[in-house]
């Protein structure tokens, strides 16, 4: 198993697909250029299953709807947002005049946990502060975790947005991300990845 990260859009959020040896695969917050991405999807002839998103901010949600009508899978969101999708002053995207929406998610999520999709297997944590909403998903078999906007390399995600809290984030990274073993890789919603060592070491903001 295998994961990759595609930075997509003028923001370049990173999308990632985690792909076993099948060729199977999970996509995780496909924020842009939904046409690109589709064809390099086709490309790689890869098979997905899903889409995680790990929160609803316009930068992460803008080729749902192309990537899962092409692909004809259903969308995973914390239920937090459940309406973010659809409503552009909540994602954000109405703040800088462009009406970012996509159809609800199939599947909103409650709880922490695992999560099993066919052969994949994901622990889900809660991880609020950047948004309500905000998932952070840990993959054993990779060692990695796709942690969206919460974690960054040498930085953590702003909480000035609606819904977002300073304190709520700190307490989100301590407690979940951090506990982590050092070697695990984190898988930022913008930027290179990092690790749990190297955070614990380094990043100013903890």
């Amino acid at each position: 198993m295998k994961w990759m990260q595609i930075p997509l859009g003028p923001l370049q959020t990173n999308c990632y697909l985690l792909v076993n040896e099948r060729k199977e695969c999970i996509i995780f917050d496909p924020g842009s250029q939904g046409e690109e991405f589709n064809q390099y999807v086709a490309d790689q002839q890869l098979q997905p299953l899903v889409i995680l998103l790990t929160h609803a901010h316009f930068d992460h949600i803008g080729a749902v709807d192309q990537v899962k009508k092409q692909w004809k899978i259903p969308v995973y969101l914390h239920e937090l947002e459940g309406e973010w999708l659809t409503n552009p002053s909540l994602n954000g995207s109405g703040r800088f005049g462009d009406d970012i929406t996509a159809q609800p998610a199939e599947y909103l999520i409650t709880g922490e946990g695992e999560l099993k999709i066919g052969p994949f297997s994901f622990e889900m944590f809660h991880t609020p502060g950047h948004s309500p909403g905000s998932l952070s998903y840990y993959i054993k078999e990779v060692q990695a975790v796709v942690a969206g906007d919460t974690l960054f390399a040498g930085s953590i995600g702003r909480t000035d947005l609606p819904g977002g809290s300073h304190s709520q984030l700190l307490l989100s990274i301590q407690t979940k991300l951090l506990t982590m073993p050092g070697e695990t890789e984190v898988l930022p919603g913008h930027g290179p990845t990092t690790t749990i060592l190297d955070e614990k070491r380094g990043n100013p903001f903890l």
